[in-house]
């Protein structure tokens, strides 16, 4: 991560340098050419069968089936410390499992990586941190994958960056400093940058994290938005229940490692689980109209 302490990084010449070592030097090359590879996305579909992991004796996932469809917006809920980030982190290969099977777009992913193999998709990920960097602005954040990879010439990045960020309702803010953000312009600026890369998945881990009501209510708006202009699949890892059940098709509960409940939004309140119904309760304070 950048800083923008000048004892640390040089002062002007240090955040030059950066910007140089990431790509960021005057544009040579002007078109609109992009890789091939880089024009379009689609929605991706997701299996994941009999997926289990351990950490000694402890068996934090434990025989996770799911089917995701390509387009769909799908919610992983559930409590603190039941296994959603950690299945995410399956998602995009960061953790190996100890048995089971990840299929994305029929392919399975580890036979991928084992064999170093090209995947017909490209997936990126909006941490919860956000985790942009300091010493550039909000236009360089955006654009960051784009000009490292050389992925398209540089006045079509330009034109890439006004794009997303006016999909998350920051156009013309390319020049703002992440020091002058707010938390939610944060999330949105990390939405921005994923966006950037045309994904055709995309993952939200706990995107409500440390954000108010009214700030949570805003980036709801925001990725609900997303699910008309932009063909992907999205899935969103939270413990924010009405944030996931606004926005979502269809969401699945964890509990104690396992899938407890599956089903649309209407049909996880009708729930009569009670692990399902007491979640419900003490994250919401009941909801409006759902009958006793």
């Amino acid at each position: 991560m950048f800083s923008d302490d000048k004892s640390k990084d040089g002062g002007f010449l240090g955040n030059f340098w950066t910007k140089v070592a990431h790509g960021f030097s005057p544009a040579i090359i002007e078109g609109e050419t992009c890789q091939i590879f880089y024009e379009g996305s689609n929605g991706v579909s997701i299996e994941i069968e009999k997926l289990n992991k351990s950490f000694g004796d402890h068996h934090v996932l434990k025989d996770i089936d799911l089917s995701i469809k390509p387009g769909e917006t799908f919610s992983i809920i559930g409590p603190s410390g039941t296994g959603k980030s950690l299945l995410l982190k399956h998602i995009v290969k960061l953790i190996e499992a100890d048995s089971g099977r990840i299929i994305i777009n029929g392919h399975d992913i580890e036979e991928h990586v084992a064999k170093k193999a090209p995947t017909d998709f490209r997936y990126s990920m909006v941490f919860q941190s956000s985790a942009l960097f300091n010493s550039l602005t909000v236009g360089e954040n955006v654009g960051l994958w784009l000009r490292e990879k050389r992925i398209c010439a540089e006045v079509r990045i330009r034109r890439i960056i006004h794009e997303k960020l006016r999909l998350v309702g920051l156009e013309g803010k390319e020049e703002l400093r992440t020091s002058e953000l707010s938390g939610g312009m944060k999330k949105r600026v990390a939405i921005a940058r994923s966006l950037a890369m045309n994904p055709d998945l995309i993952l939200y881990d706990e995107p409500t994290a440390e954000l108010d009501p009214v700030t949570s209510d805003e980036l709801a708006r925001v990725i609900m938005s997303l699910k008309d202009e932009v063909k992907l699949t999205t899935i969103i890892v939270s413990h924010d229940l009405n944030f996931a059940l606004y926005l979502s098709d269809r969401v699945a509960m964890m509990h104690d490692g396992e899938i407890i409940a599956l089903g649309t939004p209407e049909e996880i309140k009708k729930s009569q689980n009670p692990i399902v119904r007491n979640f419900i309760y003490t994250t919401t304070k009941g909801i409006q109209g759902e009958g006793d």
